[in-house]
């Protein structure tokens, strides 16, 4: 039986993760962002938004443990501990992060074994990612766009995804910053200079406009634009630091890599 017999979830990557486990029956509550799996926004009850909760949403389910995710869910964390709920703010914000979270939560829920099959079955998905990659001699340059108003680079752990499937990120040192403040880009030329090869957009619970990003100034010279080499990644799959990230992410952006290098062929 779990220590915990009804979790709150207020970030999508911690109901992805409970579900994988088969420890489903535990989930009091989920971010109303949830859609992994399918059927959760079905069976259980939505309570929050991201970096928008109501207090009373979340104790209305009588949660036994909250799980949270990040300083923009830092302040309702501290509310629900004031009210006397406990709560486990995970923080991860690269790949290894990533992997210790479904550890710990695995731990949290009594489901050990189901935690190190699904541990091992994603790092067998990176060892393809990178063994996909070995043969390849150049990286295309990859810029991955967070948001467009202002413009944003990618957080830490896309950037990772992006050298794992053979690419070089086109603005490392923004991706090592945890704050999306920190990842800003304050002049879209930045981007031009860099001249990426492909251009991964993932507008966070927005739909990505090709047309918006090719017509800024001067971006019909970047080689990505030039060469049909633009692409979208919906949010749920790479900006949720859970399992998604690593099968659905990193697949895609690990094609999107064999594409470019066989028109470089």
């Amino acid at each position: 039986m779990s220590h915990y017999q009804r979790i709150a979830c207020l970030s999508t990557e911690a109901v992805e993760t409970l579900y994988a486990l088969g420890a489903e029956d535990v989930i009091a509550g989920i971010s109303g962002f949830t859609v992994r799996p399918p059927r959760a926004r079905e069976e259980k009850t939505k309570i929050s938004g991201f970096s928008s909760s109501s207090l009373e949403r979340i104790l209305a389910v009588q949660p036994d443990l909250v799980i949270g995710f990040c300083d923009m869910q830092a302040d309702i964390c501290r509310d629900l501990v004031k009210a006397g709920v406990e709560v486990h703010q995970f923080n991860q914000r690269t790949v290894e992060g990533i992997v210790r979270m479904i550890a710990v939560l695995a731990a949290l829920v009594r489901r050990e074994e189901a935690g190190r099959e699904l541990v091992a079955s994603l790092r067998a998905d990176l060892a393809r990612a990178q063994q996909r990659a070995a043969p390849w001699t150049s990286k295309p340059v990859i810029y991955f766009e967070e948001w467009n108003e202002p413009l944003m680079s990618g957080i830490g752990w896309a950037a990772e995804l992006i050298e794992l499937a053979g690419g070089a990120d086109a603005f490392p040192e923004l991706s090592a910053q945890p704050g999306a403040k920190e990842r800003i880009i304050a002049d879209p030329l930045d981007v031009v200079r860099r001249a990426p090869d492909i251009i991964i957009a993932s507008w966070c619970g927005k739909k990505f406009q090709p047309l918006q990003l090719t017509a800024r100034p001067q971006w019909d010279t970047i080689p990505a634009v030039q060469n049909g080499m633009v692409f979208e990644i919906k949010s749920p799959d790479i900006l949720s630091p859970g399992p998604a990230a690593i099968t659905e992410g990193l697949r895609q952006i690990s094609d999107m890599v064999a594409l470019w290098q066989a028109q470089q062929a």
